[in-house]
């Protein structure tokens, strides 16, 4: 029987409005309702990856495991319907967070313990390794951006830059999303008094002390004064990216290799480094940091990682990204019952809406 660790997750974010959700997940419509523990559904080396694709934890995991190039079953567990606050969900992770992995007897949901199990247990000639070895100058160089990008406060700038808008630029974000966070935590106090947890009374308290926790994380968000505060410390971040880029330039100068944050060598760090970049530029943030010509490297670091094969397969373009986001939930809703938690009415007119403005933004972009 596989045994969880419940260590919550770091720097996972989360999104509480409904259309940014794409249905990556390879799981049929019987196996939805299995218990993920049940040793029938294991074999000796299956991967099995739970995850949301606008989890910004598990966008960085699904990379990972794409450099990587191993084979996983990837199962979507959709946060706009609620799926990671089923009962089956909370028996992998009490804290209700994605992403979750199961491996033999294993099953890991904190983020950065899922990267340390799959470059530890997935090794040989056949398999890229992202970490380097202990004691070499390139593994130092990967263990201090793995430090710093992972600090960074993704979460805050995500619900920032959705509840203040002003603060960006291009943001891929339709202004529907504003009013629909803000609606959703004016109705939290009465939602979690109608929360019914019968079925499974001791999954009750922990679940509703998660609750409280976010909604105080994001009134925290709210406050235009911290997320100015945090952006400018940011842009002080990027600044000592920009200038590690700049020092690679230098030392391998002559020498015909590509180079990435810590050297000639694809590492663990580009791929943090990526995914922060692609979310900045999803917030409206890129012409803020780099797309203004202020940091060329970071701009041609951006350029090379998007063409990489692991980065279009799990990130894609980012310009489609509602587009591809809201058709699946609406196919998904028509086969459960819409949970009780948000209602029919605010699930498809939040779909209805998503969609409305992602029809508009593309049309503008590219008609």
């Amino acid at each position: 029987m596989a045994t969880p660790n419940n260590v919550t997750p770091t720097n996972c974010s989360w999104w509480p409005i409904s259309a940014l959700e794409n249905n990556a997940g390879k799981s049929t419509e019987g196996e939805e309702n299995q218990d993920p523990t049940d040793p029938a559904l294991k074999s000796q080396d299956r991967l099995v990856l739970y995850h949301w694709t606008q989890s910004f934890s598990s966008q960085k995991v699904r990379l990972v495991i794409a450099e990587k190039g191993l084979p996983c079953e990837e199962r979507d567990v959709s946060m706009p319907l609620m799926e990671h606050k089923e009962p089956w969900f909370m028996r992998l992770n009490l804290g209700e967070e994605v992403p979750v992995i199961i491996h033999r007897d294993n099953i890991i949901s904190d983020y950065n313990q899922i990267i340390d199990y799959m470059e530890k247990n997935f090794t040989g000639e056949n398999v890229t390794q992202l970490i380097p070895e202990p004691g070499s100058l390139l593994h130092s160089r990967v263990l201090q951006y793995r430090e710093l990008l992972d600090s960074l406060p993704m979460d805050a700038y995500t619900h920032g830059c959705i509840l203040h808008p002003e603060l960006t630029t291009d943001s891929m974000i339709p202004k529907y999303a504003t009013a629909e966070i803000r609606r959703h935590l004016a109705n939290a106090s009465t939602e979690l008094m109608k929360l019914d947890h019968e079925e499974e009374p001791q999954l009750s308290e922990p679940y509703l002390s998660k609750q409280k926790k976010l909604m105080a994380k994001i009134l925290e968000h709210d406050n235009v004064n911290y997320l100015k505060k945090i952006l400018g410390e940011l842009g002080m971040v990027l600044d000592q990216i920009e200038a590690e880029l700049e020092k690679r330039k230098l030392e391998y100068q002559g020498q015909k290799c590509e180079l990435w944050l810590c050297g000639c060598v694809f590492t663990l760090a580009d791929v943090l480094l990526g995914a922060t970049l692609h979310r900045l530029k999803f917030l409206g943030l890129s012409k803020k940091y780099w797309e203004d010509g202020s940091r060329p490297n970071l701009q041609s670091f951006f350029d090379r990682i998007q063409k990489r094969f692991a980065f279009r397969k799990v990130l894609g373009d980012i310009h489609t990204t509602l587009l591809s986001a809201v058709v699946p939930n609406a196919f998904r809703l028509v086969k459960r019952k819409p949970p009780s938690f948000f209602g029919a009415s605010f699930l498809m007119g939040s779909l209805g809406g998503m969609g409305y403005f992602a029809y508009w933004y593309l049309k503008k972009k590219y008609i």
